[in-house]
């Protein structure tokens, strides 16, 4: 039976354990709520499919499953699996999507690298997932693809079925023409993406500059544009955009454009945070801490991120301000993305580095003012370091959206806790009660975390209450609705008030 709703992301929808000699598919224990959300929407449609890719040796083996049918608390649907070998894995994501698209997307043009590319490969294997789509979808079914890895496959399948409607997510950055044009992929790219009937971007600010980038190459027509909900443009961001391009139209189609900001499952994070073990975890955090107080920093090992700008601008602070010498903890969580990458390993010696210095300069038997950890934290500890910190600190140079800083204020059932936000991270747009620092100045940086060590309990509390409940109302859910409410109703119908959970 073909598919009413498939869904092409480059993860499995699940976790593959093998137990006896053989594989079991668990749920994904993983606290990112966009998987679960995204299987969530099969419980609507008659057949749903999944595609993703999987490693494989050797992906002509006649024993390798290339179909297979899962049961679970989200219903039965069937996952496609793209048997990529580990040269292509390597090539089209590790080399193509992390060394040459990764940077542009972020504004990194000196990081560009373009003479590894083999865009081929990226080509074959977006071929690959635009044909597993075009076997599993029904006649006029909803595809909905995710990412820049997966830039030629609304191309690809809009020739395979004309009949579906394509939807596509971009979850990065979108940067402007001057950036966006350095690729030499940039007309073949764009040709692709105006074969959707959806574009979805984080904030106002990407749809704009995808619209700037398409227009620079491509007859295209702006047919509608809309002025920005005043929620959504906060006087402090540099992300801010006072209209925004609804829609566009291209080879006489029309294409939707949405901005709509992915959130976090605020249910799951309130639910770590009750639970006793938790409860017993902050206080022994705290007692660690003493009188002291607590910055809490993180995120991956990545130049966007700004993690050595934050370790220097915490060196200069101890070096203007000696009473705060015994008196502050940074804990700086920089974990590495993924282990096959080593494009990072200079950024992780900086780091180490830079942690070096300042411990060695400023440390006591007593005291150490920077905890550097690099490997991955389980999410219930994590939830527990929200909880007891005083301070949450993320400072990207760019960031697409930024959930790190969600999650804290999610986590802050308290009322209490002070988020200090890059004005570069797409989250900014949305949370305007967070401090604002420009991580490219040295004066915002250290100005904005003596700000918020500083700022007296009333005021903590009101800037709280108001992220918390933009938090809250834009969460995981409110994004994947926002999507889909694209299509109207009679594709995808909206859930019921008692199923929204």
């Amino acid at each position: 039976m073909s598919s009413n709703l498939v869904i092409v992301y480059h993860r499995q929808p699940y976790e593959e354990v093998e137990v006896d000699g053989k594989i079991e598919y668990r749920e994904n224990k993983s606290p990112n709520g966009i998987v679960p959300t995204l299987k969530s929407f099969f419980g609507r449609v008659d057949k749903g499919a999944w595609i993703a890719w999987k490693h494989a040796k050797d992906p002509a083996n006649p024993e390798f499953e290339r179909v297979i049918e899962i049961d679970d608390a989200y219903g039965t649907y069937t996952v496609s699996r793209l048997p990529l070998t580990p040269e292509q894995v390597k090539s089209f994501y590790h080399v193509s999507s992390k060394e040459a698209f990764w940077p542009i997307l972020h504004g990194f043009k000196e990081r560009y690298n373009y003479d590894p590319v083999d865009w081929p490969t990226f080509r074959e294997v977006n071929w690959a997932f635009a044909e597993a789509a075009a076997a599993e979808a029904a006649e006029g079914a909803v595809v909905w693809v995710h990412d820049y890895n997966l830039w030629l496959v609304p191309g690809y399948l809009r020739t395979l079925r004309p009949d579906v409607k394509i939807s596509f997510f971009h979850h990065t950055p979108f940067p402007n023409a001057d950036i966006f044009n350095v690729l030499p992929w940039r007309k073949e790219i764009l040709e692709s993406l105006l074969a959707c009937d959806v574009i979805g971007f984080h904030i106002p600010r990407y749809v704009n500059n995808f619209v700037s980038s398409a227009r620079s190459l491509l007859e295209v027509d702006t047919l509608k544009r809309e002025k920005v909900h005043p929620d959504m443009v906060p006087e402090t961001s540099a992300l801010s955009e006072q209209s925004v391009v609804t829609e566009i139209g291209y080879e006489g189609r029309t294409v939707r454009l949405q901005a709509s900001p992915v959130g976090v499952d605020v249910d799951y994070i309130e639910e770590v945070v009750a639970n006793e073990a938790t409860a017993k975890r902050v206080k022994e955090i705290k007692q660690e801490i003493g009188d002291g107080q607590l910055i809490l920093s993180v995120g991956r090992t990545d130049y966007t991120k700004g993690g050595i700008e934050q370790l220097q601008s915490f060196e200069r602070i101890l070096e203007t301000r000696p009473d705060l010498r015994g008196k502050v903890r940074l804990m700086h969580v920089s974990v590495a993305a993924n282990s096959e990458m080593t494009s990072y390993e200079e950024i992780q010696r900086d780091l180490e580095h830079q942690a070096g210095m300042i411990n060695g300069r400023y440390g006591s038997f007593d005291w150490q003012p920077v905890a550097l950890i690099s490997r991955p934290v389980k999410f219930t500890d994590l939830v527990a370091y929200y909880r007891a910190a005083d301070v949450a600190w993320i400072t990207p140079l760019a960031d697409g959206m930024n959930l790190v800083c969600k999650e804290y204020c999610a986590a802050r059932t308290d009322g209490d806790g002070v988020l200090v936000l890059s004005e570069f991270a797409g989250a900014a747009v949305e949370l305007a009660s967070a401090v604002p620092t420009n991580p490219f100045s040295h004066k915002s940086m250290d100005g904005a975390i003596q700000f918020a060590l500083e700022m007296p309990e009333e005021e903590r509390r009101g800037r709280m209450k108001k992220n918390r409940e933009k938090v809250r109302t834009q969460d995981i859910r409110f994004w994947a609705e926002d999507q889909m409410r694209a299509f109207g109703e009679e594709i995808l119908p909206a859930r019921h008030a008692e199923n929204a959970a």
